[in-house]
């Protein structure tokens, strides 16, 4: 038994707290983790069946459970307090025993670009950022999994602070119904920090609600969820979801890849595409391969060619972004004619690319620029 799960005697002459079991072997931060009963438990977040199985607890009636879906998900209101066709006996419990957990942002930056990047302060002391980017018709909230993020990718800020912890579906879906512009969205993006598949319950949880006839009912199509490609998560999430996926994928070469990407050396992208072939997006789901250009490091003749092989048999879209840069990064952006040249000779070859264009860098909202790392300190899990 590893040292640090052994219980350590007692320095004082109390006796020893006794400790559940699963605390011994399920982590800290796991929000789905066996705890003992609470009275102040989230309400925000539960399905059908757990707002069932709390009114019995609470001897509410079993319709109850729908009232409060729709109290908690439609009209956005967690606050038993304002359920007025609860009886009001029922809504006092409901205050006793659980708390509220949805919050606005304490803070809000504004792009010249019309951008809009909010901080969150969430449990634990701890912050993440979620990115707002209206254009024209469409508004798109680009939102986070994780305080922080574990997979280092080199040419990411978030990735540099290492993980804090992983958001609750509640602290998830937060980021989205305290909005100021909810009632503008269209579109909502699992592309801020964290990595959205090392947290697949959470994720799964929040995208069940944002999806689900007695949730929030929005269409799958409206939703994208990104990953650097955490295998052993991957068939489970395109199985459980018809949302869009998003690979992050910067380098065909493994070598390359795994120098800038460490989560090659665990999971290829090889054994992803492989995987990814095997499912059909030939329909309205759609699977997208992000491609952050760098200036000499994967913008290369050879390197469209890989594209090109890697790719085969998968009907997706190469998303290219210029790469943001970051403070001491060892890499450079492209000009905008390098661009231009990647993306044609790529589409000449069949596959579908186009060039995303830079959002709210001058407020560091761009892609790889979130972070909190200011404000969280640097101890790491």
């Amino acid at each position: 038994m590893h040292h640090k799960y052994k219980k350590k005697k007692p320095k004082s002459r109390h006796p020893a707290r006794k400790t559940s079991i699963f605390s011994l072997i399920l982590p800290r931060n796991n929000p789905f983790a066996p705890t003992e009963m609470t009275p102040h438990e989230p309400l925000y977040g539960k399905t059908p069946d757990e707002l069932a199985r709390l009114c019995a607890e609470l001897g509410m009636p079993r319709f109850a459970a729908r009232q409060l879906a729709r109290w908690l998900y439609v009209r956005r209101t967690e606050d038993p307090a304002l359920m007025t066709d609860i009886a009001a006996a029922h809504r006092a419990r409901l205050a006793e025993r659980c708390r509220p957990v949805l919050a606005p942002p304490v803070h809000a930056s504004l792009s010249a670009d019309g951008t809009k990047k909010y901080l969150y302060r969430i449990d634990g002391g701890h912050h993440i950022e979620s990115a707002y980017i209206p254009d024209g018709e469409r508004a798109t909230l680009c939102v986070s999994s994780q305080a922080g993020c574990r997979m280092g990718c080199r040419f990411c800020a978030t990735g540099r602070q290492g993980l804090r912890r992983s958001l609750t579906a509640a602290e998830i879906l937060n980021q989205i119904v305290s909005l100021p512009e909810f009632e503008r969205l269209t579109n909502v993006v699992f592309m801020g920090m964290g990595e959205p598949l090392d947290n697949l319950d959470g994720v799964l949880r929040a995208v069940g609600i944002l999806t689900a006839p007695w949730g929030m009912g929005w269409a799958p199509g409206r939703i994208t969820v990104s990953t650097a490609g955490v295998v052993p998560a991957l068939r489970r999430f395109l199985d459980a979801t018809k949302v869009h996926l998003a690979v992050s994928l910067h380098n065909p070469f493994a070598g390359e890849r795994a120098a800038i990407m460490p989560v090659e050396r665990a999971w290829p992208i090889a054994e992803v595409a492989a995987i990814l072939r095997e499912y059909d997006f030939t329909h309205q789901r759609r699977v997208s391969f992000e491609y952050i250009v760098m200036s000499g490091l994967n913008d290369s003749p050879r390197h469209i060619r890989e594209l090109c092989r890697l790719l085969n048999g998968i009907k997706c879209r190469i998303n290219l972004i210029r790469f943001h840069r970051i403070p001491d990064s060892p890499y450079f952006s492209p000009d905008d004619a390098a661009m231009v040249r990647f993306r044609d000779a790529l589409t000449a070859r069949g596959i579908r690319t186009t060039i995303r264009a830079s959002r709210g860098e001058d407020i560091q909202a761009a892609c790889g620029l979130l972070s909190t790392e200011r404000l969280d300190g640097r101890n790491r899990e």
